[in-house]
């Protein structure tokens, strides 16, 4: 129930992301405004973060669940009123704000449940529900984006944004003993210590690499599609959510088996052939090439990296380490949006698209660097 629910949460937002920068460019904003749409929420989204992974050492998930998934849905409703340009980035500043508290609790009281022994596949399973929502909805919100009109787009987020609240309602949530025996009062909040678990930082810095490749795709592909006049640029999320599907349970069972190093160049290098089909594609079928690619690969890299995180921090600290992972995404895709936002309005996108690239090729690099000091520290050992 708590994937379902969770599922929901997703469409209902991410039926968003590739219609807002499409929509605040008809209200006449400039390249780098359209990159803020992405910077502004993603900024937010890592602000509060720090402040519900600090809640989540000592309170009960329900309720915290609950109260992200309202304050994404009142946030959402409220977008047909932002016709000026400022306005709407305010009101995406506050998404995020809602959009870092919800991801964190959500993905905490997964790890709750799932049996440490099967981290990779439970939470390869609860991703799925994840990247479902990222792929399906940005499909349905382009649709309806060009058939209709924003205000009944965000009726059908909001109608979405309800049923979310009322699966995640009927959730068991099932929280950790040392949090129940955890009193506010014996915790001490710092922001940075609520921002970053140290014991794992390095796979959410990769994490950060991986998510500047992809941002460019996030804020552009829409406006892609109608320079290069393909008419169904929603083929690229619908094939990419078919593959996800079929790759991440192997993709979980392969983390539980072997670790998480080579799954994850492996993913990286599959996703960097899909940006460079994206950035060629003339026609729908090069569009649906390019999906299936980024299903394999980005579909199954991003919970393999999630797995990472959490399988290196001690439980008290997931909750952290969830917010981490997420803000780290976040921070990525913010910093992409921005970045290229700028180098928009001086070269193609599919430029763009070739460019943010080079960050899948960094993403294997750093983790080609973890496998040669687990060697070395395995030869020493010896």
């Amino acid at each position: 129930m708590l994937m379902i629910g969770n599922l929901f949460v997703f469409m209902s937002f991410q039926m968003l992301i590739p219609t807002l920068p499409p929509y605040i460019k008809s209200l006449g904003a400039s390249g780098l405004e359209i990159g803020l749409v992405t910077t502004l929420f993603s900024i937010g989204a890592v602000l509060s973060r720090p402040f519900i992974g600090f809640m989540l050492e000592y309170k009960a998930r329900k309720s915290l669940v609950l109260i992200g998934a309202i304050a994404l849905l009142l946030i959402t409703v409220i977008y047909p009123i932002s016709q000026i340009v400022v306005l709407f980035l305010l009101f995406r500043f506050a998404h995020g704000l809602a959009w870092g508290w919800s991801t964190t609790v959500n993905g905490t009281a997964a790890v709750d449940i799932v049996p440490n022994s099967r981290l990779g596949e439970g939470m390869g399973y609860f991703g799925l529900s994840v990247t479902l929502g990222m792929i399906i909805a940005p499909s349905l919100g382009i649709y309806l984006f060009q058939v209709t009109s924003f205000t009944n787009l965000i009726m059908i987020s909001g109608i979405l944004g309800v049923i979310a609240i009322l699966l995640l309602w009927t959730v068991k949530y099932d929280t950790p003993e040392v949090v129940k025996n955890t009193k506010r009062e014996e915790l001490k909040f710092s922001f940075t210590g609520s921002l970053i678990e140290k014991s794992s930082w390095y796979p959410a810095f990769i994490t950060v690499m991986a998510t500047l490749g992809y941002g460019s795709i996030v804020t552009f592909i829409v406006i892609f599609g109608e320079e290069r006049g393909i008419d169904q640029i929603f083929l690229f999320y619908l094939f990419n959510a078919i593959m996800a599907s079929l790759a991440r349970p192997i993709a979980g069972k392969w983390f539980d088996q072997r670790g998480p190093l080579g799954l994850i160049v492996a993913c990286s290098g599959v996703t960097f052939v899909g940006m460079w089909v994206l950035s060629y594609a003339h026609s729908n079928f090069a569009i649906a090439v390019a999906g299936l690619l980024f299903g394999l690969g980005f579909g199954s890299l991003i919970p393999t990296l999630q797995s990472w995180t959490l399988s290196l921090t001690p439980a008290n600290r997931r909750g952290v380490a969830n917010g981490m992972f997420f803000s780290s995404i976040d921070l990525g895709i913010g910093l992409s949006g921005l970045v290229f936002g700028i180098l928009a309005q001086y070269i193609e996108i599919a430029t763009l698209f070739q460019i943010s690239s080079i960050f899948l090729l960094i993403t294997i690099f750093m983790t080609l660097v973890t496998v040669r000091k687990k060697r070395i520290a395995e030869q020493q050992t010896i």
